[in-house]
């Protein structure tokens, strides 16, 4: 890269552009039970064109739920592709349709811990793995959580869940040595750490109903 190119580029904006490059033709390689494995042929410049497989994935929220002693909420989960029981923030599927992300995370969060939000921020948006997925999480902060009246019925997985109200500080220090790895965790507990003052001019968070992710090509109808 030349010395024009770099300067070039110091004047782009730190944003992540759309830009949907032209699909000649989708197929659904695999149809799993929750996510599935498209092949899309595309048309990515004049006289260039490959096909790219990827996990069309139907996207997530986590809740990173705050109390006044400064401690979060996190449940232990058992996790099979991995082999693991991993610490985490409560976190569920977008599978329900025309349900307003926001909304997904309250209800995940009283069924995972049966508690409820007083208060829901947007703390950050993820795309964890997008050169081999189009999965988007956006991860809310609540504040003033207290038990719900509702009762909720734990299957699976889920029905061995532990869960435990841990000082914000103890929690990044397991991330910093390793000891917490699920990556939307780490990424919600070092956000909020960070809006602790580690940085200056850092934004507060936005509105729980901020527009979602775009996801181009979600338009596109598989064959």
């Amino acid at each position: 890269m030349s010395d024009e190119d770099i300067m070039s580029a110091e004047n782009i904006p730190l944003s992540d552009l759309p830009g949907q490059r032209p699909v000649a033709q989708r197929r659904t390689a695999h149809q799993g039970m929750i996510a599935d494995v498209l092949r899309d042929t595309i048309d990515f410049a004049d006289g260039v064109r490959f096909d790219r497989e990827y996990v069309r994935h139907p996207g997530a929220v986590a809740v990173l739920a705050l109390d006044e002693a400064d401690r979060v909420l996190m449940i232990r989960q058992y996790r099979h592709p991995v082999g693991h029981e991993l610490w985490e923030i409560p976190a569920g599927l977008l599978d329900l349709d025309g349900e307003p992300p926001h909304v997904a995370a309250a209800r995940e969060l009283m069924e995972e811990t049966g508690c409820e939000p007083l208060t829901l921020e947007t703390l950050i948006d993820l795309r964890p793995s997008p050169g081999g997925s189009d999965e988007v999480i956006r991860v809310y902060l609540a504040r003033g959580v207290r038990a719900s009246e509702e009762e909720f019925e734990r299957e699976h997985e889920e029905a061995e869940l532990v869960q435990r109200w841990v000082p914000l500080a103890e929690a990044v220090q397991a991330v910093l040595e390793g000891r917490i790895t699920n990556a939307t965790t780490v990424s919600a507990l070092l956000a909020l750490q960070v809006r602790r003052g580690a940085l200056a001019d850092i934004p507060a968070p936005r509105p729980a109903d901020t527009p979602f992710m775009q996801r181009p090509g979600r338009e596109l109808e598989r064959d």
